[in-house]
């Protein structure tokens, strides 16, 4: 797969998280801990692009990968510098949702200055592989988790444990934000 941005990890931060039926308010975004948790990725991201990361990496499923591409897509506006990348699993990967998703996700694709697909056919496996393209592609994932070990967001935090990836992990319910940086974990409220 073909990557302009892997030249400088350190200046990529890739986005998980949690799917709207994961999540306790689904999918009402008007939902006061919706808004709050929108709140703190708006300030994340903020952070992170004033401190020099230029591309960010969404595997465009629905949810928090969809909120974290919106905010990177408001905060170029002001900061052309920012790319936003759409590392998608496969072609028609938004053909089962809702229209309110298919509209918001095809209305990123066309904003977003790369699409890649890890395949254009769907296969078992390859919404793991963009997971792993994800986090190959970043230095830094930032992770909307709640903990859940079985889950897609799970084991993508696990590859870049295992990859030695800085993370920042937003506990989606209680916010708490915590960063791992090369095995080493620190918390803040």
């Amino acid at each position: 797969m073909r990557n302009e941005a892997k030249s400088d990890l350190n200046k990529c931060c890739a986005f998980t998280g949690h799917r709207p039926h994961k999540l306790p308010w689904k999918d009402n975004e008007d939902d006061p801990r919706c808004i709050a948790l929108k709140k703190i990725l708006t300030e994340q991201i903020t952070a992170l692009a004033e401190a020099g990361i230029t591309d960010y990496f969404s595997g465009m499923a629905d949810g928090t990968d969809h909120c974290c591409a919106r905010i990177v897509l408001t905060l170029r506006e002001k900061n052309p510098a920012l790319k936003l990348h759409c590392l998608l699993p496969h072609e028609g990967q938004e053909n089962k949702w809702s229209d309110s998703a298919r509209k918001r996700y095809h209305s990123i694709l066309k904003q977003a200055d790369f699409v890649e697909y890890v395949s254009r056919d769907y296969y078992d496996g390859c919404m793991i592989a963009r997971n792993h393209c994800l986090v190959d592609s970043a230095g830094l994932l930032l992770a909307v988790y709640s903990g859940a070990r079985r889950s897609g967001t799970g084991s993508t935090v696990n590859y870049a444990r295992k990859l030695g990836r800085n993370i920042i992990v937003i506990d989606p319910v209680t916010r708490q934000i915590s960063y791992i940086a090369q095995d080493k974990k620190s918390e803040r409220d």
